[in-house]
């Protein structure tokens, strides 16, 4: 398959693959590959070209998963793209790219057209960072992140500039259209209801970061997580249905994994389970269905230890252990997606298997299950609600955004 310059062709050889992206819906997925020429020296499984492969560059490549086999559809353009350049698949099959030019970051909608690779450029967007958020759960919808550095002159926090979200797909056929703006630096981006209205951001203010939930409908912002006054508090994964959060804080002096319930006064707790000596944790997708039922829902990680090993742990916040299995040969990045099956896919690549999904069941829930974990917890004061913002509720679940605030830390033990 050809774009208008870079040749795809049987010859060339994928040698990695980078930001592996799954729509919201799990029906398509979209990431950077490398190629390389085939010919004597071919890099071997790690990716690493071994001397003789002649490096063609990065392209963009399309995965389709809700078949019954999942397969990869080259898109190149007309030239290599970029390292950098980020992407999001759409429930549609087509993938929007974001590309640094000068200046500039242009977006553009990438598409197969038979032979070759169609590009529909849908604007550009100027500021000092631009990201794309990650896939929107509202169908044919997408969302970016603009920050600009320097203050709104005079005010707090007003060496962090100021963030804008702008929706850059499904806002119409003018170009992106501007959404909102937070005082800060914002990055992250996690979803918080399945209607694609309200989205927690990691606000830097003052050297601190702090988790903000933004309405896109009424364009305000509040806070979400300030468990201590000095601690950085992102969050990191959110599952509607259930209202559970994971989140990453040193409020307990160090930095640690940690889970809280949206629109509830619980504490947010800090299980031993998410701290293993030596063990990088990354969350990567919960199970969904269960409804009001956050202890029993199922959560993904991605465990690495340095030298690269890594492995899979799947974790009920109403467990005291993770159950630990075999990751996939070739596992993609901390990417995977629970189905309408109630498996686990994560998507892996290896030479004799170049597009596959590994399926994972989730694991029984003993009867040794607890309403809550070990480990240090958080509790919101009462006066932390004070700024809590009310929203419309998703379906099935009555929801609010009330802020984790000024959390004593004591020694407390859950459970």
């Amino acid at each position: 398959m050809s774009g208008n310059g870079m040749e795809i062709t049987p010859a060339v050889r994928v040698l990695r693959r980078s930001g592996f992206t799954i729509a919201a819906d799990g029906s398509y997925a979209a990431c950077l590959a490398e190629a390389g020429v085939a010919g004597e020296g071919d890099p071997g499984e790690g990716g690493a070209d071994s001397g003789g492969g002649a490096v063609s560059g990065w392209f963009v490549e399309r995965w389709t998963l809700a078949g019954p086999e999942p397969y990869a559809v080259p898109l190149p353009g007309a030239q290599p793209e970029e390292a950098g350049t980020q992407l999001v698949p759409l429930p549609d099959g087509r993938v929007l790219i974001r590309r640094r030019v000068a200046d500039r970051h242009d977006l553009a909608l990438l598409y197969p057209t038979g032979p070759g690779t169609g590009e529909l450029p849908i604007g550009s967007l100027r500021g000092d960072a631009v990201t794309l958020l990650p896939p929107s759960p509202l169908a044919g919808t997408a969302f970016a992140l603009v920050h600009e550095a320097g203050g709104e002159g005079g005010g707090e926090g007003e060496g962090d500039g100021v963030t804008s979200v702008w929706q850059v797909c499904g806002a119409g056929n003018d170009g992106p259209v501007p959404v909102l703006r937070v005082t800060g630096r914002c990055t992250g981006g996690v979803w918080l209801d399945r209607a694609g209205r309200l989205l927690a951001l990691d606000r830097t203010l003052d050297s601190r970061t702090k988790a903000v939930a933004v309405d896109l409908h009424l364009g305000e912002a509040s806070p979400l997580l300030q468990l201590t006054e000095d601690s950085d508090d992102r969050l990191v994964l959110a599952e509607p249905d259930s209202g559970l959060l994971l989140l990453r804080s040193d409020a307990t002096g160090e930095a640690r994994l940690g889970w809280g319930v949206l629109g509830s006064r619980r504490p947010v707790r800090f299980p031993d389970a998410l701290q293993v000596p030596g063990v990088q944790l990354t969350p990567v997708a919960a199970q969904p269905g269960q409804i009001l039922q956050p202890e029993a829902v199922v959560v993904a990680l991605r465990a690495e230890v340095p030298g690269g090993a890594e492995s899979l742990a799947l974790w009920r916040p109403g467990e005291r252990r993770p159950h630990w299995r075999a990751s996939p040969p070739g596992w993609l990045g901390a990417a995977g997606f629970w189905g309408a099956d109630d498996l686990l896919r994560l998507p892996c690549s290896v030479p004799e298997w170049p597009c596959g999904v590994a399926a994972y069941e989730a694991p029984r829930l003993g009867a040794a299950a607890l309403p809550a974990s070990s480990g240090t917890s958080a509790s919101p004061s009462s006066a932390g609600t004070s700024g809590a913002a009310r929203v419309r509720a998703p379906k099935r679940r009555a929801c609010r955004v009330l802020p984790l605030q000024q959390a004593p830390l004591g020694a407390a033990k859950a459970g």
